[in-house]
Formats: C-alpha cells, structure tokens, sequence
C-alpha cells in the first residue's frame, strides 16, 4: 500500500512573514499624515539671524576685524549710534528669507509632502550676516507637478519683496560719494543695473557700488538677489534644479552638465573676479549635478506651469551678481 503523498505546501503569507513580524503595522491614522516639526530650532537658528544680521548692519558690513571693536563698551556705542541702520537692513533682509522660505513651505502643506519649518543660517562674521535659509523636505515624495510648485514658489515669493526693497536702496544711494582705493564694492545685477539706469540716469553704466555709497534696503535687496539668483542656478537639487528637471525631466541632465562645463570656463578665464564662488561650485559638484527622478515624471505640468517655468530661466541672468564683490 503506497504512502499518501503529503499535501502541497502553502506558499508563505507575506503579512506574516517572521523577518518583518518586529515591525508596527500600519494604521488609519497613518493614512491622516501630520508631519511633527521641530520648533525650538527654527526660532533659535531665527533670532540668531536677526542678531547677526542687525549686528553687521550696525557695523555697516565691514569684515570682522575691521567691524569687532574690541570692547563691550564700544559696541554698544556702535549700536547706540547706529540701531536704526541694523534694524532697517535686519527687517529687510530677513524678511526676504522668510518669503522665500515660507514659499517653498506653503507649497509643500499644499502638497502634503513632509517639511521642516524654515530654518535661517545666521553667520555673523561676514558682511551680510547670514547665508540664507532653507527648510528641510523628503522631497522624494513629490511628483513632476509638486516639485515644481516647491521648487519655483520660492524665488518667485521672495522677488515680491526683494525687488521693491532693492529699488528703494538703489533710489536712496548716494553716489555722490567717491570710493576710496581699496574700498569694498559690490558689484550690480543686471536687474541693479536697470533700476539704477531709472533712478540716478546721470549715473547710468555704473556696474560697482562702493560700500561707503551703501544703505541697508540696497544691500538686504543685493543680499536678496544674490540668493534668489543663485537658487535659480538649474543644477543639482536647488530652487532651478526642481524647476529645469520638472520642465525638460532627464534632459535638464545636458542643461546642467552644460551650465557647470561653463561655470568652470567662465571662473578659471576670470579668476580674479569669480574666484569666490569655486568654493560653492566645488560644493554643488560634490552633492551632484544631476537631479534625482521625481515620484512620478508622467504627471502633465500644464501650460501655465510651462510659461511660468519658462519665464523663470531669466531669474538667474537678471537677479545673479556674477562678478560678486570685489576690494
């Protein structure tokens, strides 16, 4: 008499395989996602900014041993003499940051992807007090249509306030005033140089602005448009990087291999002037070019996004000082 074959084994049951048995399952309430935000960092990281930024603008943007006096006493004589100057450049330059910042924020409560509240960077030993902001996402959560909105909200925002701030600071410059040999200067944008073609007709062509010709709306708003210009830079995964992969998906590769083939040529024919940014161009080669895929590169822009991001591609032409500073 013949044995009966035993029966045939089940295949294994994925929702209770042992390897994954230690992991929490999933619940309703993940479905209803609220990302939990660190708050204390933020306000720090906030009014540290605001200290650093009203302390340079008290000591109207000179370097550090030139702007640290040496004793208590005399730096509060300097803030006694000059916090209105540090108040008016620290509210200004600031508040182009948040709006920045807070554009990029609002989209991705929109969008529902996972977000960080903003977070400034204050540095008060340079002569604009800070090197930004940022706000801390998962970005690998948004499709081709959500990083677009993140990625363009930002710039766009913080132009809103940026431009007016820079007219009024480039109406209010007194270029009466002759720079000295040796004297820090800042070099004008393009969108500078037009609003100073407007402003002061009889100082038209002026491509430097000397710091002792300085005043705290010009410099939060040159502070503005360096940021803003230089986030629009369609490389890796800044403001232009988000906007470039969401317009042109794997081609924006070839644009930004172009765009960094360039930098270098530009920074090693022009070494002098651009020698300041090797050291963020090194940094930008470092994290990669190349922006990552999106969640889904199939979602359509839309023709409103394509003019929109289109129209964009100028910001960093008009808004990037490319010459920087220079003393």
């Amino acid at each position: 008499m013949s044995t009966p074959s035993p029966p045939p084994a089940e295949p294994p049951d994925p929702f209770h395989d042992p390897a994954v048995a230690h992991l929490p399952e999933l619940k309703v309430s993940d479905l209803h996602f609220r990302p939990q935000r660190r708050t204390l960092l933020p306000i720090v990281l906030f009014l540290a900014t605001c200290a650093s930024t009203f302390w340079v603008g008290v000591t109207e943007w000179q370097r550090l041993e030139e702007a640290y006096l040496g004793s208590y006493a005399a730096m509060w004589q300097a803030i006694r003499l000059n916090w209105l100057v540090g108040l008016q450049y620290m509210v200004a330059v600031v508040g182009i940051l948040l709006t920045h910042e807070m554009g990029h924020f609002l989209q991705t409560v929109k969008h529902r992807i996972p977000a960080s509240y903003p977070l400034c960077i204050p540095v008060p030993f340079n002569a604009i007090g800070t090197m930004g902001a940022v706000i801390g996402m998962d970005g690998m959560r948004a499709n081709r249509r959500e990083i677009f909105d993140i990625g363009i909200a930002g710039p766009l925002a913080g132009l809103v306030v940026a431009i007016p701030v820079f007219w009024f600071g480039i109406v209010d410059l007194d270029l009466s005033r002759v720079p000295q040999a040796g004297e820090f200067q800042l070099y004008l944008p393009w969108i500078g140089q037009w609003m100073l073609e407007r402003a002061h007709p009889v100082w038209a062509g002026r491509i430097w602005i000397g710091l002792s010709q300085l005043n705290p709306y010009f410099m939060a708003g040159w502070v503005g448009m360096l940021i803003t210009g230089l986030n629009m830079l369609p490389i890796s995964q800044l403001d232009g990087g988000h906007t470039t992969y969401a317009l042109f998906l794997v081609r924006a590769h070839t644009l930004a291999r172009w765009f960094i083939s360039l930098t270098i040529f530009y920074v090693v024919v022009n070494l002098d002037e651009a020698v300041m940014w090797t050291p963020m161009l090194i940094l930008v080669i470092l994290m990669g070019i190349h922006h990552p895929p999106t969640a889904n590169d199939n979602v359509k822009l839309g023709p409103v996004r394509w003019a929109i991001g289109l129209a964009s591609l100028a910001i960093p032409l008009l808004c990037f000082p490319i010459q920087g500073f220079r003393q």
